[in-house]
């Protein structure tokens, strides 16, 4: 008997459980998805980047259709079906003033670290939230891996992001590492358990996630706890292809 997809979400996070770190999704991956998973359940992605940077790595924009729901931002930018349901706007929600002082404590944090490798774009201002990088965006591939190895050994993001904590809680802002080189500054309650709320009354009988970053300070530990979820901590797109296979019974 087939699968009724109707009574299953899954959503899943991108970077490290879709793909590997910034690299593209390996086509077995996509296939596996669209031709083994998608019949059996309702999917959704739920990435903390911007919908350019996830559609460049889920291989263009037909992504935002190819998944019954697309969630960029944590979820502050919202598709179902290919259409947007709804966007929010962090600028709108501090004024910018606030977001200045915050933007100007960390570029002045981040001045001062030595790290292995610094290169560019160190803030980046995205519509529900604001990407704070140490090593820089534009770093390569191989700088990249670098700074997780140096950020592992040395906690250079903890360190950043409980002196954001220390300075800027008061404010109402929320700080998780996500990915390896940067930290996500956005509103308490912006998590990525802010994506919840469109799903939540569809009448799914379980709502899963498969996401990578966990732990607590991570940007997938909020949801991965919610009682509203079941949770599945992944070490990578092989694993989750695995754990997959073991649920809907592939």
């Amino acid at each position: 008997m087939a699968r009724d997809r109707s009574k299953t979400l899954l959503l899943f996070d991108v970077d490290g459980t879709m793909t590997a770190p910034r690299l593209l999704i390996d086509p077995e991956m996509e296939k596996f998805m669209d031709e083994e998973v998608k019949p059996r359940a309702t999917i959704g992605l739920v990435g903390g980047s911007d919908i350019k940077k996830i559609a460049e790595q889920m291989r263009g924009m037909n992504v935002v259709k190819n998944y019954d729901f697309f969630f960029s931002e944590n979820g502050l930018v919202a598709y179902k079906n290919g259409e947007l349901l709804a966007e929010q706007s962090i600028l709108k929600k501090f004024g910018e003033k606030n977001l200045q002082k915050m933007i100007n404590f960390s570029m002045k944090y981040m001045s001062e670290l030595e790290l292995p490798a610094k290169r560019g774009t160190f803030v980046e201002f995205r519509t529900g939230l604001i990407n704070l990088c140490p090593v820089g965006r534009s770093c390569s591939y191989e700088e990249r891996l670098e700074f997780a190895k140096f950020d592992t050994e040395n906690q250079i993001r903890l360190k950043f992001k409980q002196a954001l904590e220390k300075e800027f809680g008061d404010l109402g802002l929320q700080f998780a590492m996500g990915g390896q080189i940067s930290i996500d500054a956005f509103p308490k309650g912006w998590d990525k358990t802010f994506c919840l709320q469109f799903v939540e009354n569809d009448g799914y009988e379980e709502i899963h996630f498969f996401g990578d970053k966990t732990a607590p300070g991570g940007n997938d530990h909020e949801i991965f706890e919610d009682a509203r979820t079941v949770g599945h901590t992944v070490t990578g797109p092989e694993d989750t292809k695995e754990k997959l296979k073991q649920l809907l019974g592939i």
